[in-house]
């Protein structure tokens, strides 16, 4: 392992190592390389973890074959970016707690997509999101912006499969490794989304879905785009964090409104009502792409 990169990726595959653990690492350690020669007594002050954990966080370290045969079999279909990489995508650089470490399969030239659009919502859609989504984003398509979404059942798997019947792009963000793609029924759109567009996720392919990881993996959704359009959402909805972690990234966040009666939509006009922009058609979202910095640039 001669570069950081490599250095880093080796780190980032350890089963026993998270992001926050990453952080600490690269804030003491920037070049990725004492934390090769470190004691588990060392690890453990040096990363603020108790003994017991940095003992086999320190066995992995040592022990090259633990996971490299995984990475190796893997070289050809999957990509790994780190954030020294050129193709790493550039909006993913500026927004907290970024990802170090990205696996993609597909079309990486992808995250250079000017126009772009996170599509989220409800994994229990009401019967007009479909033709909700036909109206505002079908004409996005038409005019080549990019959607990216979640893989999730409802909106998000909606989103995908509507931009691939119209042949454009999509990205989805997974919330585990290639291994264990969730939910299992989306495998084959996730298959054929890494045939015409891109998967990605921030999780070595080895790794299984935990609960946590997908709220995690909404800030890489919002991260990678100037905007995110929420179709429906309930009023308490895994939606909303995608849509606070929009908020804290400093993009713009649309809404589709609907009746106050309809659970699904009761999360859009609260959103509405805190700041949200309300989008009856597509041009309300061109409009204010047009006036952004990154269509400027």
């Amino acid at each position: 392992m001669k570069t950081r990169r490599e250095r880093l990726i080796y780190l980032h595959y350890l089963p026993s190592m998270t992001r926050r653990l990453l952080y600490k690492i690269k804030k003491e350690d920037p070049e990725w390389q004492r934390i090769f020669s470190t004691s588990p007594q060392e690890l453990s002050t040096l990363l603020h973890i108790p003994i017991k954990k940095a003992v086999p966080l320190y066995q992995e370290i040592q022990n090259t074959a633990y996971y490299l045969p995984q990475l190796q079999q893997n070289v050809q279909q999957i990509k790994t970016l780190t954030i020294y990489d050129e193709a790493y995508p550039e909006a993913l650089k500026y927004i907290p707690d970024c990802p170090l470490v990205l696996y993609a399969i597909g079309d990486i030239q992808l995250l250079k997509s000017c126009k772009s659009i996170s599509v989220i919502g409800t994994r229990k859609p009401s019967k007009e999101a479909y033709l909700k989504l036909k109206h505002v984003v079908e004409p996005l398509l038409m005019n080549n912006w990019l959607i990216v979404s979640g893989l999730a059942y409802g909106v998000d798997s909606l989103a995908h499969r509507l931009t691939l019947d119209h042949q454009k792009k999509t990205i989805a963000v997974l919330g585990s490794g290639f291994f264990h793609v969730y939910p299992k029924p989306h495998l084959p759109l996730c298959k054929e989304i890494g045939r015409k567009g891109l998967v990605l996720s921030e999780y070595p392919p080895y790794k299984k879905p935990q609960k946590y990881f997908f709220p995690e993996r909404n800030r890489i959704i919002s991260g990678l785009t100037q905007g995110t359009l929420v179709i429906e959402a309930m009023e308490r909805s895994g939606t909303l964090i995608t849509v606070d972690q929009a908020l804290d990234q400093g993009k713009e966040v649309y809404a589709i409104p609907g009746s106050p009666l309809v659970p699904q939509t009761k999360g859009c006009l609260r959103m509405l009502q805190d700041g949200a922009k309300l989008v009856m058609d597509s041009t309300d979202i061109i409009e204010d792409w047009r006036h952004a910095p990154a269509a400027k640039k």
